[in-house]
């Protein structure tokens, strides 16, 4: 599975940005997925998830309510809808996928990553 995360951008606190990660290959639907961020200096950390059939999500505590995972099996993209940003959300995002039916929240349980796309947040 390769992915391609797409639409970051800058902009100001309270605004909002949509995410997408697009992946090739046939197999997309068995896989997992997850967004996760990295800032500066720190650990790249878990965001939100969806399971390969999309049923099942789940978000870290600080963006729960802000931000919203989807997934389209059939045009094998994921998206994060983040809104009610804050400085504290800057960093590079990136997509990852993981055979199986769950998602989960450690970076190393994911074999594939995209590239990052940068998001950056002004007060």
């Amino acid at each position: 599975v390769q992915l391609q995360a797409s639409g970051g951008g800058l902009v100001q606190a309270g605004g909002s940005l949509k995410l997408s990660c697009a992946a090739s290959g046939r197999t997309f639907s068995m896989h997992a997925m997850g967004w996760f961020r990295q800032a500066p200096g720190k650990e790249r950390e878990f965001v939100a998830g969806i399971s390969r059939n999309g049923h099942n999500t789940r978000y870290a505590d600080s963006v729960k309510g802000r931000f919203t995972i989807s997934r389209d099996n059939y045009q094998s993209t994921v998206s994060l809808q983040m809104s009610g940003l804050k400085p504290e959300d800057t960093a590079v995002y990136y997509c990852a996928a993981r055979a199986g039916i769950v998602t989960h929240v450690i970076p190393e349980n994911y074999s594939y990553w995209g590239q990052g796309t940068q998001v950056t947040v002004s007060s």
